[in-house]
């Protein structure tokens, strides 16, 4: 019998969540769940062994003989086609510099020659979860955005990333783009908030849910949102209309304060002449694990595993 089932595999900053997929019906199989707490300053044994508990969990509960693999929504920097952690000079991850992700994490689980581990951008594999099995589905061209401690971003066809091209930047993303007296990341993410509020107010906030909390009472607050929105809009306009997407598509913790910003992002589309369509994401985090699942698709797999070296 065939198999249809893979494991889906999000690597966050402190945290490991792993879930096995139904290939066929596009879905998370709720019961396969696992997640733990990571040391992200841990040496690679330990980081290893923890990462290992949950896809252990997941496999078991998923039934070992089912998996055609494991596929991994993961942070660069990282050689995504020979599956070596690259991560370097940041506070996290560090000691897995060098690391061979998929032979480790094959040998802890003790996993047969012929089921393959895989990898993908964490952002990348947002996308691709929302263009397989979310609301961009329907859509041919589609750029989604996650909005968080740092900014995201992937532009897909045909539920493949475009990494390379006339029709997008550089790397197939945005966040390095130059942007006012900085980088776009600078720009659309929660530490902006964060100091643009410690700006009118005088006061530090511990994010963004807690400045949206003070929408009400606090008239300056709104000008925060609309002056977001307004900016990401005209920030993304060009490289939208360049791309032809149908749909862009918001994720991340910023995306749950839609309804602060999202007024002046879409009248901002429409001064820009984009005819884009924002879309909030309903899959929110488990959009990564459905895209990196998808990796063990094999149609899928032929067309995307020659971006993966420029990702």
């Amino acid at each position: 019998m065939e198999k249809h089932y893979s494991i889906g595999v999000d690597i966050g900053g402190s945290h490991i969540t792993s879930a096995g997929i139904d290939l066929n019906r596009r879905e998370i199989m709720r019961d396969t769940f696992a997640e733990r707490i990571v040391n992200n300053k841990g040496t690679a044994e330990e980081i290893i062994e923890r990462w290992s508990e949950a896809l252990g969990e997941t496999h078991e509960k998923t039934g070992k003989v089912n998996i055609k693999g494991i596929g991994f929504a993961m942070p660069g920097p990282f050689d995504y086609v020979n599956g070596i952690c690259l991560i370097k000079g940041v506070p996290k991850y560090e000691k897995l510099y060098g690391t061979n992700i998929g032979e480790a994490i094959s040998k802890k689980l003790d996993l047969s020659s012929d089921t393959p581990v895989r990898f993908m951008n964490d952002a990348s594999s947002f996308a691709v979860g929302e263009a397989w099995a979310g609301k961009a589905a329907g859509s041919e061209r589609i750029m989604a955005i996650t909005l968080g401690t740092g900014f995201g971003s992937a532009f897909v066809a045909d539920k493949v990333p475009i990494v390379s091209g006339e029709m997008v930047p550089d790397l197939g993303c945005v966040y390095h783009i130059s942007f006012r007296d900085g980088i776009a990341d600078d720009y659309f993410s929660t530490r902006w908030f964060i100091k643009k509020y410690k700006e009118i107010t005088g006061l530090n906030a511990g994010g963004v849910k807690d400045i949206a909390a003070k929408y009400a009472s606090d008239k300056r607050i709104k000008n925060i949102f609309v002056d977001f929105g307004k900016s990401l809009a005209g920030f993304l306009s060009p490289y939208l209309i360049k791309f032809g997407a149908e749909v862009l598509v918001l994720g991340g913790n910023i995306s749950r304060a839609y309804n602060l910003f999202g007024p002046a992002l879409e009248e901002e589309l429409k001064i820009q002449e984009c005819s884009t369509i924002p879309l909030l994401s309903e899959l929110k985090e488990d959009a990564a694990l459905l895209g990196s699942a998808y990796l063990l698709d094999d149609s899928f797999w032929t067309s995307v595993k020659g971006s993966l070296q420029y990702m």
